[in-house]
């Protein structure tokens, strides 16, 4: 169905006549004689035929700026369909991912399309990724390192929180690791929430070294609000298999005790193919799912009129320098 989203522009139509009539003409004419087309064509010496064409002729050049007048003021009234959006799917699950950016981020031991990558670029693939496959949940990122930030807030626009994901850089929040930071950011946020299900993905490759609070304490707070947390511990080497002093490595055994206390999974990620695997996993989240509000938006089809217009306007033009 087609309507107008301002019918009340149609009331311009007659609006180049009104100012004809109220301007005054100039470069009137003197006066004419009206004879008969046989004495016209022994005075002109044209035939009568031609005559006719030429009139017909004329009436057509009247009418093709009206027809383009019209066209326009129809452009101008904004014509426009009504089309349904099918109903998007919604899970009723707020999901924070929560982002290691520390300095260790960038060390280059991971291995992704057989290509040697830094950690920080496999989770930007995999975790971009997984983020575009959330359709119908409600996704957050909050990144951190000496300190914590919210990188983009909770929306239904997956994608635009995955591409916020690739475009992430180390340094930007501080080189240091301040897991407890990152995950009470989330757990603020997610206070807020009425979502039926809480969910935090939290990722690290490292020791909470920043902060004043102990991250175990904020997975209790975690578990008092309702808040599943969804640990993935990130490196090929963890706090105990590594030897003593030895940098880069990550604290699983700080995560797993985080996913622990508030209900949710501890994953470990030595490899590009472990992540894949761990996404996947989380994937299969339980989820409450609900038809979305369907809706109706508007086409817009101004453009049509308004081209018709212009080419109509440029033919005239052409047949009067012709």
């Amino acid at each position: 169905m087609i309507e107008l989203a301002d019918p009340l522009a149609l009331c311009l139509l007659p609006l180049p006549y009104l100012v004809a009539l109220l301007l005054p003409a100039g470069g009137r004419q003197g006066p004419a004689l009206r004879v008969p087309d046989r004495v016209a064509e022994r005075l002109l010496g044209q035939p009568a035929g031609r005559r006719s064409a030429t009139l017909t002729a004329q009436w057509t050049s009247h009418l093709r700026p009206w027809a383009i007048w019209a066209l326009l003021v129809l452009a101008l009234a904004g014509p426009q369909s009504l089309s349904p959006v099918p109903a998007l799917k919604v899970s009723g699950r707020d999901l924070a991912v929560v982002l290691d950016l520390s300095g260790s981020m960038v060390r280059d031991d991971f291995v992704l399309n057989d290509a040697q990558v830094t950690r920080l670029e496999a989770v930007q693939t995999i975790g971009a990724d997984f983020l575009r496959r959330r359709g119908g949940d409600r996704v957050a990122l909050i990144v951190f390192g000496s300190e914590a930030y919210y990188a983009a807030p909770f929306s239904f626009d997956t994608e635009a929180v995955a591409q916020q994901i690739e475009t992430t850089t180390i340094g930007i929040s501080g080189r240091a690791t301040n897991i407890s930071d990152g995950l009470g950011l989330a757990l603020k946020r997610l206070s807020q929430s009425r979502a039926k299900t809480k969910v935090v993905v939290l990722l690290s490759d490292g020791k909470n070294n920043a902060g004043a609070t102990n991250p175990t304490a904020v997975a209790e707070l975690a578990a008092l609000l309702g808040v599943r947390v969804h640990t993935i511990a990130l490196g090929p080497k963890d706090t105990g298999e590594a030897d003593k002093g030895e940098r880069g490595v990550v604290d699983a055994a700080t995560l797993r005790a985080i996913a622990d206390m508030s209900g949710g999974e501890s994953f470990r990620v030595r490899t590009s193919a472990d992540l894949e695997t761990v996404t996947r996993a989380i994937d299969q989240l339980e989820a409450t799912t609900t038809a979305g509000l369907a809706a109706e938006v508007y086409r817009p089809l101004w453009i049509w009129p308004a081209a018709v217009s212009v080419l109509l306007l440029l033919w005239h033009m052409w047949r009067d320098i012709a």
